[in-house]
């Protein structure tokens, strides 16, 4: 099994203290994150995509690449990519170039995103943003298997032969497909053979298990070897301790203060307390004994291999979760590598015997 931390660069005051930061506060905390991710032997580190409040993750390619400059052996992802949004050629313009910057350690995670601000900000509307997820992750995939395409688009401007650049690093691109409870994204990801990541972090296992089962169906209905499938799958929460007891005291004015912070929005919360959250939902909170039988019970309804976990602190001491993240992969992730396989593909980039030069900081290219 694989392990990624991912960040949404959520941006609002500390849930606990009540206290702000400023931007640049918050997005150094993000690249530090990352940092530390690569340090303590993570597989990846994802950024979020969002257009509203309270979010500050509006340029997953920025943030990517300048971790990129800092990292050299981490995967990096995108936690999703809202291609419903996003001019699909110019997306590919980004991403292959981050591509390229990273050394072939890109993964896309894809999705039509959420939220209304978003929408209106981009004149999407609810009953088109399917389709032009659609067309838009069409247009994309083309691009970076043909790179001169022509496509007769709705929703841009239609391309005749059009030639857009840079190539491609990695031929192909992994992509993945975001679903939290939609059958388009599973259907999508079925019909070409992509791999699913569920969202997994707001309800019970219930429907996200459901929809893994619909995906593996659709994944054999056109014809795909059940195999090669690989799925991914999020957590609600995380937290671990050597005793479960100071794992959950530890947690509880974080869930206070998204408690808090649900009610302000006049939304119902799924999970009413915290042992609520932390018996029913996807949330990693307890002893290592006690995470490690959970991701076994998850695995048992998804046969997920890669997964999820918060890089941010959440409202946690940082020093405390970095000891969490630290116990984590002492404790914990060893038992799941061993007990839950990788990917089909195991892990890397799908471009094979691939030897990428290293832009190494304070130097120049020696044949300038």
């Amino acid at each position: 099994m694989r392990f990624i931390t991912i960040t949404l660069i959520t941006h609002s005051p500390d849930p606990t203290t009540g206290l702000p930061k400023t931007t640049a506060e918050r997005f150094h905390d993000v690249v530090e994150s990352a940092v530390l991710a690569e340090e303590l032997g993570f597989d990846g580190f994802g950024v979020g995509e969002r257009h509203e409040r309270p979010f500050i993750s509006s340029s997953p390619p920025v943030v990517l690449s300048h971790i990129a400059a800092l990292t050299e052996h981490i995967r990096l992802f995108t936690a999703v990519t809202t291609l419903s949004l996003l001019d699909p050629v110019r997306a590919y313009e980004d991403y292959a170039t981050l591509d390229h910057l990273a050394g072939g350690r890109l993964e896309l995670i894809i999705g039509k995103g959420n939220g209304a601000a978003q929408r209106e900000l981009f004149r999407v509307s609810p009953e088109e943003q399917w389709e032009r997820n659609a067309e838009s992750f069409d247009v994309f995939r083309r691009l970076w298997h043909e790179n001169r395409i022509t496509a007769d688009t709705r929703f841009r401007p239609p391309l005749h032969d059009a030639e857009v650049w840079p190539l491609p690093f990695q031929q192909p691109i992994r992509i993945w497909h975001g679903s939290a409870t939609s059958l388009e994204s599973v259907e999508l990801a079925a019909r070409v053979g992509d791999p699913l990541f569920s969202a997994n972090v707001t309800n019970p296992i219930e429907p996200y298990a459901e929809l893994i089962r619909r995906y593996r169906e659709r994944w054999e209905h056109h014809g795909h070897n059940p195999s090669t499938i690989a799925v991914g799958a999020g957590t609600a929460g995380f937290h671990v301790a050597a005793r479960s007891q100071d794992a959950v005291d530890a947690y509880r004015p974080v869930y206070a203060g998204y408690l808090a912070f649900q009610e302000r929005l006049g939304v119902t919360p799924v999970f009413s307390t915290l042992e609520d959250f932390v018996e029913r939902s996807s949330a990693l909170i307890g002893s290592p004994e006690q995470i490690i039988d959970k991701v076994h019970r998850y695995h048992e309804q998804f046969g997920h291999t890669v997964m999820h976990l918060h890089a941010d602190a959440g409202g946690l001491d940082p020093s405390a979760h970095r000891a969490s993240l630290e116990l984590f992969q002492s404790a914990v992730a060893p038992t799941l590598r061993r007990d839950i396989p990788d990917p089909p593909w195991g892990w890397g980039s799908p471009v094979q015997e691939v030897v990428v030069p290293r832009l190494c900081r304070g130097t120049q290219d020696s044949t300038a």
